[in-house]
């Protein structure tokens, strides 16, 4: 079970990586998920928003200016309090998140379509029917998720 589990999850972050594909010259995985944390929570300070990512303030507001600079968030005063900002999601910021979240969505149902009926509902209780549906998102001679382009031109020596 262990290792369908873990093999699942290769399968995941796979997909995970083909759907940021189309958006990683604009944003990278950490700062997609802030874009995903506030299109869930809505307007958030930044220490509630280094809460919900698991990092320190710092390390959310150097996020937040990468991505306000590209235009994916607005920094707004807080009504309630004048001294606070407060992070929202811009327009731009929402279709990225979509975008990524539809694509991520329609990989995985194809994925599903390809198993067998009686096993669709399968996956919570053992995923080896959703692992033997996706073979192909896993590089076969390792087992590891393929490497996005960005990861493969980092590897090559300059």
């Amino acid at each position: 079970m262990t290792r369908a589990v873990l093999t699942a999850s290769r399968v995941l972050v796979a997909v995970l990586a083909r759907s940021l594909a189309a958006v990683e010259d604009r944003v990278t995985l950490p700062q997609f998920r802030l874009l995903v944390v506030l299109s869930t929570n809505g307007p958030v300070k930044l220490v509630t928003l280094a809460e919900l990512l698991g990092v320190n303030p710092s390390t959310a507001m150097r996020m937040v200016d990468r991505l306000h600079t590209a235009g994916l968030i607005s920094r707004e005063i807080n009504p309630d309090n004048r001294r606070e900002t407060m992070m929202r999601l811009t327009a731009e910021g929402l279709r990225i998140v979509e975008e990524v979240t539809g694509r991520r969505r329609e990989e995985i149902a194809a994925i599903v379509a390809r198993m067998a009926p009686a096993t669709r509902g399968a996956p919570a209780a053992s995923p080896e029917p959703l692992v033997k549906r996706a073979p192909e998102q896993l590089d076969s001679t390792a087992g590891t998720p393929r490497r996005s382009r960005r990861q493969r031109e980092r590897r090559q020596p300059r």
